[in-house]
Order: C-alpha cells, then structure tokens, then sequence
C-alpha cells in the first residue's frame, strides 16, 4: 500500500490459538471468463510510501489486543478470514440501503477469535486521482466505497485486515490514507505496507499478520530474500505468523495451481508454490492467498496450511462477476496451537448472489467441492483432506 499513516503504536492482548480461519471465497471479478480487474497494468502500480507518511524507521510494528474476557494462554486459537472484498463502487454502483445487513447471511459463519478479510478497494471520498483517469479509460477499474462501510466490516465481525492487493491505491495515496483512518476509526486493523508486522494478541497468544503482493509499497512477493526477512522478523515477536498474498493469474480459467510464475497483462503476480513454501520454510504457520479471484485448493506443507485462492468474498454493486465457477467461495476455519500445530480446520461455502452480496451456500456444497477436487488434482498426496462436512484435514 502506497499512502501510510504515522506509526502507530498499540497493544494486543495474547490470545490462545485454534485457529478457524474463515476464508471468504466468492466468484471472480469475471467479463466473459475473464476477472474484473484492471487490465491497464501501468495504471494498477502503486508509489512507493512517502518518508512524511510515518516515521523514517524502515519497520513497520503494529501491536494491539483482542479481548476476550480471559487472562490466561489457550492451547489454541481460532482465526477466520475471507477472500476479496469489494462492497460497491461509488457513487452508482453501491449495494442496497446503504449497505446495510450486506454481511448478515455470513456473519455467524465468520466468528472466530481474529476475523480476517483482504480489503480490495479503498474507502475514500473522491480524491480526484483515480488511477484510470478522468473520464476513466476503457477496461480500467476503479473501486471505492465511503470511508463509513468500515462501520459494515465492524458490525460483520472483522477485525483484521489486509491491503496488499492491486486496487487499494485506485485513488491514490489520499484513498489509501483515507481507508487507514476509517479502518482505525472503526476500531480495525490492517497490514499490508511494506516492512509492516502487525501483531495481535489474542486470548495469550501473539500472532503476527504480514501483506504480500507483487505492487510497489507493500511486501514483494517476488522479493523472495525479503520475504524470508521479514517472516523470520516476525516469529522472532510472536507465537503465530500468518501471511496474507495477494497472487497469481485472474479468470475463470485459472482455478489450477501449477508451477513457475503467473504473468497477467504483462505482470508477473509471483510463483505461488515458490513463495508459500519459502515463507513457511522461513517461519510462516498458515498461508491465506487470493487475487485470480476464483477459489483454487489447498495444500499441507511441513504440516502448514496453504489456501492457494479463497476468491470472492463480496462483490456489491455487481462489481464482481456471479457467472459460472466465478460465484463460488467459501470460509476457511482453521484452529491451531500456541506451538504452531494444526489443530483442525473447516470449509464454509459461500456464494455471490445477483447483486454480488456474499451469502452462505446452506447445503456447503459448490465451493467445498470444488476445493476438494482442485486439491487434489494439483497436490496429490500433499493435498488438503476436505470432508463431506466441510472438514479439513493434513493428509495421512
């Protein structure tokens, strides 16, 4: 993220880890198969943080606590979290009453001890510097949402989020800036800017949450030495490390994980396999990605999750495609211990319903089987088990 505040500095409380991580994966920002996402890539590219927006320490820490009502550690915590979300696209393409009760058919399928989303637009008035220009060009996106839908992700129950995506700065660093202050303003966090580790204690434990993307001003995927830094940076503060990515190809036809590079309009979005294995190997427990904005399967490595695409969560205003496999999505609960050890975990189906409001599939069937299919096919024997309940298990 380009646009940063002043370096804060707060407090988690720790937090005992089973960690149910409610992954949101709705459709895909599809167009005849292809996502909605921005197919200037010149446009998408974010400025690197200016030194006046914080201080001019490289290292980004941010400390805060979730409370739970306990002092004592847990032996494990829950932590959900979602694909993209994108609640509307201001001023014509806003969802119904304001926004109101947009989250209410997955907020209880969302609870955990830390919520997570990835934020993938700003929330901003018009700082007039949209990335697509004015009047914007063709097949360029850019969204924006009132800084006070934060109140939405607040009353949905998130309390984390990530804005290490390409579409955070559609409106500049003002729009990035303007969303920080709404999140916090709402009692959020985020992570997402470069060399940022934001830490949240929860129920005694300490977890550390770091943005990756492949655009200037957040953590670079393709910096791999980097990423190895900044992971080990992290588990030397905190019990947990959860990395949050923002990578790979977009469309329909890009459900398969396979190795090597992912180039779309002419930007290299990363080597998924390359990097998630390299921040666990450098000290990462849990791996959430998203941005080909279809849902992708999920691999167990050295006994940690990788969710290679949790999708769509929310796409409001019609901003996001509901044709074909780009509706499905899910949430990922995913519960581990203080150590790091999978603890159980479980897959929610969701979908993005005619006006791209995200809504819980009660049969749990698209999304949990398509995960499990994708699992398998691309990861073999180190796939992700996915029962028939939606369960989630390492393979034997």
């Amino acid at each position: 993220m380009n646009a940063h505040p002043p370096q804060r500095r707060g407090l988690f409380g720790r937090p005992v880890l089973t960690i149910f991580i409610v992954l949101g994966v709705l459709a895909g920002l599809g167009i005849g198969g292809v996502a909605i996402a921005d197919r200037d890539p010149g446009a998408a590219r974010w400025e690197q943080p200016s030194a006046a927006a914080g201080s001019s320490a490289p290292q980004r820490r941010t400390e805060s606590t979730v409370d739970s009502g306990t002092t004592s550690t847990a032996e494990s915590i829950e932590l959900s979290a979602t694909g993209d979300i994108i609640m509307g696209s201001a001023p014509s393409r806003l969802p119904a009453k304001n926004g109101d009760g947009f989250f209410d058919s997955v907020r209880a399928g969302l609870k955990s001890d830390l919520v997570m989303g990835n934020l993938e637009q700003p929330l901003t008035n018009d700082t007039g510097t949209s990335k697509c220009g004015s009047p914007p060009r063709s097949h360029c996106f850019a969204f924006r949402s009132p800084p006070s839908y934060a109140q939405h992700l607040k009353k949905a129950g998130f309390e984390l989020l990530n804005t290490a995506n390409n579409h955070s700065k559609d409106f500049g660093t003002a729009g990035y800036a303007n969303t920080v202050k709404a999140l916090e303003a709402a009692g959020l966090k985020h992570t997402g800017a470069e060399d940022e580790i934001t830490i949240v204690e929860v129920n005694g434990i300490k977890v550390a949450v770091l943005g990756f993307s492949p655009y200037a001003g957040a953590n670079n995927l393709n910096d791999l030495d980097h990423a190895k830094e900044i992971v080990q940076k992290a588990k030397g503060e905190a019990d947990l490390v959860v990395v949050q990515a923002h990578l790979g190809a977009e469309g329909s036809n890009k459900t398969h994980v396979k190795p090597g590079s992912e180039i779309y309009f002419s930007e290299n979005r990363g080597d998924p396999i390359k990097f998630t294995h390299t921040v666990i190997d450098a000290g990462a427990d849990l791996v959430i990605a998203h941005g080909p904005h279809v849902l992708r399967g999920m691999q167990f490595y050295k006994g940690k999750l990788i969710a290679y695409s949790l999708g769509n969560f929310a796409g409001g205003g019609k901003t996001l495609s509901s044709d074909g496999v780009l509706k499905y999505g899910g949430i990922l609960h995913v519960k581990l211990t203080k150590d790091g050890e999978w603890a159980g975990g479980k897959f929610l189906s969701t979908y993005l319903n005619s006006v791209g409001v995200p809504t819980r599939d009660s049969a749990n069937e698209q999304g949990r089987k398509l995960v499990a299919t994708l699992s398998k096919q691309d990861f073999g024997d180190t796939a992700a088990k996915i029962g028939s309940d939606g369960s989630i298990s390492p393979p034997a």
